[in-house]
């Protein structure tokens, strides 16, 4: 694959028992190829499910009782009808997808897709995928409302789904969002909202009190021509490597 996904295995046993658990409801009652570990605290579902309403447009979309993200009624003239199809396609997809709560985790910049690893059996399984989502980072930012409603936890999401599901890349230098951006930004486009213009965040020169190790970064967004802001601290979210920048998400 020439997906840009973690290559090292993720495979903590609880991330993988409950894709054990969950596919078997998948083959077994036709169900949803994309899962929540049941770790996952009741605020971070209601947030992600709240977070994909509003893209998709679909008020019913739910996690079940198994964990299983079911999409209820998909009748609807709101919302992104990208996001819409790239949900379906992952629901109904020969890969499995697990959500984990990574939250105040260092090695997390917002979100993460890494490669799963089956605890037995793995030759007779589906390929699966952690999709690792840090709820704090996203409560980290600050700037304009119109580019924190284009960032949050649900476009993270879709961005990493996008990459299990469309093998897509993202950008290898700064001149370019990637392919797997441009797919998001469709869907930004069609609920109304500014489009990420760069995929590698910047340095943003602003005044941080001396007693702290504070390094502000900032990442653009733009809908007819006007700009948009997120800052925040990298110090704290994560993301840096050296003194070079890192893109988030990825």
């Amino acid at each position: 694959m020439r997906i840009r996904i973690e290559r090292k295995h993720f495979s903590l046993k609880l991330a993988l028992a409950a894709a054990c658990v969950c596919v078997s409801a998948v083959s077994t009652f036709a169900s949803s190829a994309v899962v929540i570990k049941p770790e996952v605290s009741r605020s971070h579902r209601e947030e992600l499910i709240k977070r994909l309403r509003v893209i998709t447009g679909w008020n019913n979309l739910k996690f079940d009782d198994n964990g299983s993200l079911r999409l209820g009624d998909t009748q609807t003239s709101r919302g992104s009808e990208s996001a819409r199809i790239l949900l379906k396609e992952a629901i109904a997809g020969p890969n499995v997808i697990v959500l984990e709560d990574a939250s105040s985790r260092t090695d997390v910049a917002f979100c993460r897709v890494v490669r799963g690893r089956w605890i037995r059996d793995e030759s007779n399984k589906p390929p699966a995928f952690v999709v690792l989502i840090d709820f704090t980072d996203f409560q980290q930012l600050s700037g304009d409302a119109e580019a924190r409603a284009a960032f949050d936890a649900g476009w993270g999401l879709l961005h990493e789904i996008d990459h299990v599901v469309k093998d897509s890349e993202d950008a290898r230098d700064a001149k370019a969002v990637g392919e797997c951006e441009d797919h998001i930004n469709r869907m930004r486009l069609e609920v109304g909202l500014p489009v990420r213009v760069d995929y590698f965040f910047s340095r943003a020169y602003l005044n941080a009190d001396s007693n702290f190790n504070a390094r502000y970064v900032r990442l653009s967004f733009e809908r007819e021509a006007k700009r948009y802001w997120l800052v925040w601290d990298a110090t704290t979210v994560g993301g840096l490597h050296g003194d070079s920048q890192r893109a988030l998400v990825r």
